[in-house]
């Protein structure tokens, strides 16, 4: 694979979804050409962010550019383009799969979710309408559920609504929001199907407790919350046959950038710190925990690697002291 195109591969996961890589670095440019204090709208602040987190997974892209002439440059970018198209639709399929076999394994709908027949997903699927079933209402009721499928009023399903498929047990509390909010088994494999491995998310039983390793997976703190996934996996969902941004009355561009900002535009401090929290949950969900501090000194100076050295130093010292 051409070197640009498996770095774009990086693009769509932990950069954006939507933006072109030109949109971020025309962003980039055009504010070296205003003044300091000069004002940007909320979309110019998002590509902004968006260039500082492509220059920080791709370091070398700055100083390589500057080396190359248009006509090169051009074509680098392109490339980086396809690897990161080529990326998105790559998991798009595997999710397609994988969503299916895991929502037939936990919820048991009769008929199962069949992946290569997306018209048996979506709302006319028991099991996919209780996922793609907005927070605030109760897809248990039937009237709900007609509701949704007619497109009645006070049932239109748009971006506007969090998906129940992104809660903890797959239900909200109306009454706080927040509350086991991007905490689903469903998410916790789709992540660690994308980022780690398909057989990884088979494993997700942990109880999130111990040592925050983010200190050694830095790269986990921007793509941990991985807004992509949650993406992949409504569109796993739904009964739309092929990808396209707009589902009917879901953007899922705007539904994107509803959890990008939920996470990056927290309203202040106690907020923030809820996300803090989240984002650690996240990681020991994903890396597991890191008992390397429990062990003792002694614990240390038995096990093999620090007990041959010892041996070996005291081998020297016998040597020494006999000739």
């Amino acid at each position: 694979m051409n070197y640009y195109v498996s770095q774009g591969r990086a693009i769509r996961r932990i950069v954006t979804l939507f933006d072109t890589i030109e949109d971020l670095i025309t962003e980039n440019d055009r504010r070296y050409e205003v003044e300091d204090d000069a004002e940007s709208s909320l979309d110019e602040d998002r590509l902004q962010i968006g260039f500082v987190t492509l220059t920080t997974a791709l370091s070398w892209l700055p100083k390589k550019a500057t080396e190359m002439d248009y006509d090169d440059y051009s074509h680098m970018l392109k490339l980086l383009r396809q690897g990161a198209d080529s990326a998105r639709g790559d998991d798009t399929s595997k999710l397609k799969a994988l969503v299916a076999e895991w929502v037939n394994r936990e919820l048991k709908p009769d008929p199962p979710v069949d992946a290569d027949d997306k018209h048996s997903c979506g709302f006319t699927n028991n099991a996919c309408g209780k996922l793609l079933c907005p927070a605030e209402l109760d897809w248990n009721n039937p009237v709900v559920r007609a509701g949704i499928c007619d497109r009645s009023d006070g049932h239109i399903v748009t971006d506007l609504s969090f998906p129940a498929f992104l809660y903890d047990k797959y239900t909200a509390n109306p009454n706080d929001l927040e509350e086991g909010l991007f905490k689903s088994r469903v998410l916790l494999q789709a992540y660690k199907a994308v980022f780690t491995s398909p057989s990884s998310a088979k494993d997700i039983e942990g109880d999130g407790d111990g040592i925050d390793v983010i200190q050694n997976n830095r790269r986990a703190n921007k793509s941990v919350f991985g807004v992509k996934v949650k993406k992949h996996v409504r569109f796993a969902l739904s009964s739309v046959t092929s990808w396209q941004s707009i589902d009917g009355n879901f953007d899922y561009e705007q539904f994107w950038q509803t959890i990008v900002d939920f996470f990056e535009r927290a309203p202040g401090r106690t907020a923030q710190r809820r996300i803090d929290v989240l984002l650690e949950w996240w990681t020991r969900k994903v890396f597991g925990r890191n008992n390397r501090n429990d062990l003792t000194s002694m614990a240390k100076a038995n096990m093999s690697v620090n007990a041959l050295a010892r041996q070996r130093a005291q081998r020297d010292d016998a040597d020494f002291d006999s000739s």
